[in-house]
């Protein structure tokens, strides 16, 4: 994998090099996955809207890197922490959902999320024996819903 994490860094300084952007990638590789954090005066571009274009950037890596990397490994692109203080924020939000669901009985649905913020939140609420989450809509405007199993 180390070669994949390393070319996939290139690439992308290269991509913003090419763009005029000032952003530095620095790659961290782990057992499960290639870290490619990116910092520099022009990194906050990619916090915009969301994080909109730091998920476009990590589906572009993704695709051109991510079959290159062994089963149960995956590219991560991350700026300056985005990505963990945006996991921490989902998780909070699927525990209050959880909570609303059980203390009102009624179904609650986030509003469209990429793919990865609905893994995060059904990931969050898998270990809750009372309640199930899915993926409703399609394409881009996927959302997730949390509701009560049923008592049978």
């Amino acid at each position: 994998m180390q070669d994949t994490c390393t070319n996939a860094g290139s690439f992308l300084e290269s991509l913003f090099q090419g763009v005029g952007l000032n952003i530095k990638v620095t790659v961290t590789e782990t057992p499960t996955e290639c870290l490619l954090d990116l910092s520099g005066p022009d990194a906050g571009l990619l916090q915009a809207e969301g994080g909109e274009l730091l998920q476009a950037v990590q589906h572009l890596v993704t695709q051109a890197f991510g079959r290159m990397l062994s089963e149960g490994q995956r590219l991560v692109c991350d700026v300056e922490g985005f990505r963990a203080t945006r996991e921490a924020e989902l998780r909070a939000m699927a525990n209050l959902a959880a909570e609303r669901v059980r203390a009102t009985g009624a179904p609650f649905i986030f509003g469209e999320m990429n793919s990865n913020e609905r893994r995060i939140i059904h990931l969050t609420l898998a270990k809750c024996e009372d309640l199930y989450t899915e993926s409703v809509g399609d394409g881009s405007a996927r959302k997730l819903r949390v509701a009560l199993k049923s008592a049978n």
